[in-house]
């Protein structure tokens, strides 16, 4: 059977860079196959993207070596264009691919440029509206969808004209955990309807295993490090040796001490074959008790009876009402749209709620300014880039003394202490282009932290990181939340995230809030996950399936011990 993508030896070097980015790739994926490619950042999958829909050589120019054939042809002889009727990409950041006004001239934008008659456009566009379920939104504007909807959108765009190959590049980043069930959902029921072959790339491993892949792709410093069933791939070790997080009942089956085996099926734990291994968890759940947590009294920050619209009539949040306390890391989930976003505004100051009130330390801030709010409450977004202002590392984190005139000596001795803190002091006289991703999101935290702030509020602090990233920057705001006793909110769609670093989750749905508890309480619970479109935990199912009576404290004593042998392996390794 001749492979539908075969590399050959293939290997490719940005002009910009000394060393090959992809070196001596083999791999050959067949019509009809979905893929799943996994790697840390800076592995090469997303350059391996690149060159199946032309972006390389034709947009990243460089040097390549060895071969790659698509569909039987060389993709150098047929160009973006060319290879755009075979390949259609799904990219991560919808809102960059969307070219109409609406849904249907955004779909119908391939059929245009290729001079099809309109009767036809409107049933082809109509057929694949169908098909995504996005028949009914045809007349909206792209901008005004939910990510989820956006994502159904820019697939009917490249579906439309009925492309072999679909590549996902994380597809899952931006989505709620429902959501992000529903377009693996989507992608699975596209490749079985219409036998497409699928290429998926993607951070969140577990996620992107809700509905079955034939083979998982490992990418390590620009090689094949693996090619696997994910049975076998989960069997394995490769994995965590490569920096990718397993999916969590792995790990805690492993960390219980099991020996997984692939032919007890790993792939999906609601089939997985648990009688070797019922007995060693629930035995490591009796050996592991959880120690009594100290509750913390003092209030930070209190929401009460918050109400806001935009639009008179139709409110977005309606009688919020929450405490956190002091020295707390809470987590603030719920759907997209739900009006997590919105809350976080209110809180800083950039809007004004209908009525309620919000109190910092007991004190009404109604009539403080956004720069007074700013002082004592700090806002980490979720892209870097719309935060930095300045081009050097040291002005940067200076910048908000300076604007509040500051003395310089007293500027010097704050930025250069929270420099130290965020582990960027080596860097400090460095370009702000210089640093990675993660790095930029320390800096963007320490322009904050140096401010001396009660209460520090981050949006999606992990989108688009892959596990190691992840981790650093988890266990730096843990740091920082424990050293200085600084209240930390969390808006996330990680609930790994909102299980292993917070003590509540505060969960917001429709508008409203549902619930106010452990984040273990709310992710075991199945019908407050559905309502808030959330995922329960798959260490729920892990433990019912080896008949442990309390299923959401086992949920509890995994994170805990898992975090603690993580921390003290750091530690010897130190």
């Amino acid at each position: 059977m001749t492979p539908i993508i075969e590399f050959k030896d293939f290997s490719f070097k940005y002009r910009s860079q000394t060393e090959p980015t992809l070196k001596g790739i083999n791999l050959a994926i067949y019509s009809g196959e979905k893929v799943l490619i996994v790697g840390p950042s800076g592995s090469g999958k997303s350059t391996l993207a690149h060159c199946l829909n032309g972006l390389v050589p034709f947009a990243y120019k460089g040097d390549i070596t060895g071969s790659l054939c698509i569909n039987g042809k060389d993709p150098m002889k047929l160009g973006i264009f060319g290879l755009s009727k075979m390949v259609g990409t799904v990219l991560q950041d919808t809102d960059g691919q969307f070219i109409g006004l609406t849904v249907a001239e955004d779909i119908a934008f391939a059929l245009e440029n290729d001079n099809v008659l309109q009767e036809e456009m409107f049933e082809r566009v109509d057929k694949i509206a169908d098909m995504v379920d996005v028949k009914s939104l045809l007349r909206q504007a792209p901008s005004a969808l939910s990510g989820g909807q956006k994502q159904r959108v820019s697939m009917a765009g490249v579906m439309v004209d009925d492309v072999d190959i679909l590549l996902f590049d994380e597809p899952l980043a931006n989505l709620d955990p429902a959501t992000g069930k529903k377009a693996i959902a989507l992608i699975d029921d596209i490749k079985k309807n219409d036998n497409k072959t699928i290429i998926i790339i993607e951070h969140r491993l577990e996620d992107a295993l809700y509905r079955k892949v034939d083979r998982i792709v490992v990418v390590g410093e620009g090689r094949i490090v693996a090619d696997l069933t994910p049975n076998e791939l989960l069997a394995g070790d490769i994995l965590e040796k490569e920096g990718i997080r397993e999916p969590l009942y792995i790990t805690a089956l492993k960390h219980a001490g099991c020996n997984v085996q692939a032919k007890d099926e790993p792939e999906d734990i609601t089939l997985m074959n648990l009688v070797p291994y019922r007995e060693i968890v629930k035995r490591w759940c009796k050996e592991h008790p959880l120690p009594r947590k100290e509750k913390k009294k003092d209030v930070a920050l209190e929401i009460l009876d918050l109400n806001f619209a935009y639009v008179e009539g139709k409110p977005v949040l309606e009688n919020i009402h929450f405490a956190v306390n002091k020295g707390e890391m809470i987590s603030i989930v719920g759907k997209n749209g739900a009006g997590k976003s919105t809350l976080s505004n209110l809180i800083c100051g950039f809007m004004s709620p209908e009525n309620g009130s919000i109190r910092l330390n007991g004190e009404d801030m109604a009539d403080k300014s956004i720069k007074e709010r700013g002082e004592r409450i700090g806002l980490v977004m979720q892209n870097p880039n719309q935060m930095i202002s300045k081009a050097m590392i040291y002005d940067e984190v200076a910048l908000g003394l300076r604007v509040r005139g500051v003395p310089e000596e007293e500027v010097k001795e704050r930025v250069y202490k929270t420099l130290k803190t965020c582990g960027l002091y080596p860097f400090r006289n460095w370009p702000i282009s210089a640093l990675s991703f993660g790095q930029k999101k320390r800096v963007t935290i320490a322009s904050i932290l140096v401010m001396n702030p009660d209460v520090i509020i981050l949006d999606e602090p992990t989108a688009g990181q892959d596990y190691r990233h992840y981790t650093e920057i988890m266990e730096f705001l843990k740091q920082v939340n424990e050293q200085y006793g600084i209240t930390i909110i969390m808006i996330t769609h990680d609930m790994h995230l909102m299980l292993e670093y917070t003590d509540r989750a505060v969960v917001i749905c429709d508008g409203h809030l549902l619930i106010d508890a452990a984040p273990s309480e709310v992710l075991t619970d199945a019908e407050i996950a559905d309502k808030a479109c959330l995922k329960k935990t798959s260490l729920y199912d892990l433990a019912v399936r080896c008949g442990i009576d309390t299923p959401s404290e086992f949920v509890e004593q995994f994170i805990y011990y898992d975090r603690l042998s993580r921390r003290k392996e750091k530690v010897a390794d130190v």
